[in-house]
């Protein structure tokens, strides 16, 4: 059996050679401190085991094939990495302003804001009847009603990974079509 003593390399090498009790002890020697690093960028503790927990299978998985010089450095880059693919997967900001400067003031048209957002409304909808039904009604129960992942997947009856790789499939395909219009729209607002 392996002592507490031993190094992270030495676990490591343990654990490429297939030891689970090396695995469990890097586990919990590092488990809190990425999940603190993982709450430090995202303020979702579901989220944040999640992201923790993937990390630990990926280097399980991969464990024949990964060769790592320094444990923490590895891992805390590996679980920023998750949070990184987690942010760009959920999060499609269209960011619309909806003032004009006049004379270095600010002025509100709301005739001209609410042209623009019916607009936009209408070009969302049509990118969206583009997508698969199913990924659809979780990118709007998601965005317009403002449900969360597990939430979803407990109305629709699927796994929680499911609503997020649908999420990402829907923000991926959005992000293409919306392109054009975030370039407009920043070259008319400078």
């Amino acid at each position: 059996m392996l002592k507490h003593s031993k190094t992270d390399i030495q676990l490591w090498h343990a654990v490429r050679g297939d030891d689970a009790t090396a695995f469990n002890l890097l586990f919990d020697r590092y488990w809190v401190s990425l999940y603190k690093t993982a709450h430090y960028y995202l303020d979702d503790d579901e989220v944040c085991a999640e992201a923790v927990n993937d990390v630990f299978v990926s280097i399980w998985n991969r464990r024949k094939e990964l060769e790592i010089a320094s444990f923490p450095n590895f891992m805390q880059t590996s679980v920023r990495f998750q949070i990184y693919k987690r942010r760009k997967a959920v999060k499609l900001e269209i960011v619309f302003k909806d003032e004009l400067i006049v004379e270095g003031r600010h002025e509100t048209n709301d005739g001209e804001t609410r042209i623009r957002q019916a607009e936009i409304d209408n070009l969302l909808t049509g990118h969206l009847d583009q997508l698969p039904k199913r990924c659809q009604e979780i990118f709007e129960l998601s965005r317009f009603d403002n449900l969360s992942n597990s939430e979803i997947a407990e109305r629709l009856n699927i796994s929680k990974r499911t609503v997020e790789n649908q999420l990402a499939l829907a923000v991926k395909h959005l992000k293409v079509c919306f392109k054009h219009i975030y370039l407009l729209v920043v070259i008319y607002f400078m």
